[in-house]
């Protein structure tokens, strides 16, 4: 049988071309081109099969959602990100960086959630049982109910979760498991995909929800097929630094919840700790008050966090000054630079600026710009602003100041946390925010020429 025009295909995209290449045309993945006899003839026509029993159609309103809803786990800052806990049923991918906690974090969930009179089969197919079992004692998550099974094999697998009947299945990880249906090594195209997919089935089958360990790429995506992100119901991101003992675990998906909220957590020797309140972890805490300064209000997700900017001004003789940022982006630093210069007229092109953020954490958001602005204008003139000043607002080029989401919110957050001054869309300009700014400095050097 001749072979028609695309006998090869991508197994990631569906890409199809004449001959084998090693690099897929469309999603520029290598290794994922694969051989497909395609007939020549008219394919056969799928015969439709009447449902019986319970596969017959139902209308909505006869299903009922009761047992469908949220469980906790007993990790608060794990059930915010989930929508409330976990659903039966539910697989859920946890991705992140090599060593960046996400073992530790799902053996304390695991160990949580047996702590409750329910079974865990937590499946490590990286570390032995030894291993675990050192983590979860110096963690202080040994529990009757936690069953450690240390397999490879799929079926194995299976076998676990039909003997002990879990209320929780954790697998640590999917790229690790492999199939003796599909040929090829653990990790590969079709492993990935064809060990989701059973795990998939067994928990929609069974109701038991299911959490998977993925590893990342270098580029920080899921390794494995793009197929995975969608046929799970959660995806999760644990992301941090390894310098800092701070993470946050991002919903990139979420069919049952929001994706826009965050889960705050802390490395410590104990294990992985909880942050429900970290307004105080984004900020100095320094007595007296310091140039080159400011706090703004972010919102990551529904929470609203205090973080403060810090800038440095010095003056450079290089013809080309550094522009050295951390924690927020280059591009938006370059630019409110531009704006100061050309609308405040505050001199930057002859300085080296630095700006940071406090914590480690990372700005994204345009509503940042006011504080940095605020920050690098306070080192460049060397006048210190209170510690009760909060900036927010987006800067347009024009040195305008445009209104940021959910404002309300954060002005609130702001008062909570003691900022008697809110600089706002209120004030139309860069130039009237940083009159105002310096106009309540304690320790003012200088009236500004502008």
């Amino acid at each position: 049988m001749a072979k028609t025009a695309g006998a090869y295909h991508c197994s990631e995209c569906g890409w199809s071309t004449l001959k084998w290449v090693g690099r897929c045309g469309e999603c520029q993945t290598w290794g994922t081109v694969v051989e497909a006899a395609a007939p020549t003839t008219r394919s056969k026509q799928v015969k439709a099969i009447v449902p019986l029993g319970e596969a017959v159609a139902k209308p909505i309103t006869e299903y009922s959602g009761a047992d469908s809803g949220h469980q906790p786990t007993g990790v608060g800052e794990f059930d915010r990100v989930l929508g409330g806990g976990i659903v039966p049923g539910a697989v859920i991918l946890l991705s992140g960086e090599p060593g960046v906690g996400k073992s530790t974090l799902l053996l304390d969930v695991a160990a949580k959630v047996a702590a409750n009179n329910n079974t865990v089969l937590y499946v490590s197919a990286e570390e032995s049982a030894g291993q675990v079992h050192l983590r979860a004692s110096r963690t202080g998550g040994l529990q009757d109910t936690l069953f450690l099974a240390n397999d490879m094999d799929l079926g194995a697998v299976l076998g676990h979760i039909e003997s002990t009947s879990p209320d929780l299945v954790i697998i640590d990880s999917v790229q690790t498991l492999s199939s003796g249906l599909i040929d090829g090594s653990a990790g590969g195209v079709a492993q990935v995909r064809e060990v989701a997919a059973t795990l998939i089935r067994v928990a929609k089958e069974t109701t038991i929800p299911i959490i998977m360990v993925g590893h990342v790429t270098k580029d920080g995506q899921v390794a494995g097929p793009r197929t995975l992100e969608h046929l799970v119901d959660v995806v999760c991101q644990f992301e941090g630094d390894r310098q800092t003992a701070l993470r946050f675990v991002r919903a990139l998906k979420n069919r049952f919840g929001p994706t826009d909220e965050v889960g705050c957590f802390e490395m410590s020797g104990e294990g992985i700790v909880e942050v429900p309140d970290p307004s105080g972890l984004f900020r100095s805490g320094a007595g007296e008050p310091v140039s080159g300064t400011c706090t703004t209000i972010a919102l990551e997700g529904r929470r609203a966090l205090p973080v403060e900017v810090q800038a440095l001004v010095v003056p450079s003789g290089a013809p080309q000054p550094r522009r050295v940022v951390n924690g927020v982006e280059s591009s938006r630093v370059a630019m409110l630079l531009a704006v100061l210069e050309r609308r405040a007229g505050i001199a930057l092109s002859s300085a080296d600026v630095y700006v940071s953020t406090v914590g480690g954490i990372r700005l994204h958001e345009p509503g940042a710009d006011l504080a940095i602005a605020l920050a690098v204008a306070s080192a460049a003139k060397d006048i210190p602003l209170p510690h009760t000043i909060a900036a927010i607002g987006e800067i347009s080029l024009a040195g305008e100041i445009r209104g940021v989401s959910q404002a309300a919110q954060r002005a609130n957050e702001a008062k909570r946390l003691g900022f008697d001054t809110v600089l706002d869309q209120n004030k139309t300009s860069i130039q009237q925010a940083i009159r105002d700014a310096f106009a309540r400095s304690p320790a003012r050097a200088e009236k500004p020429d502008f």
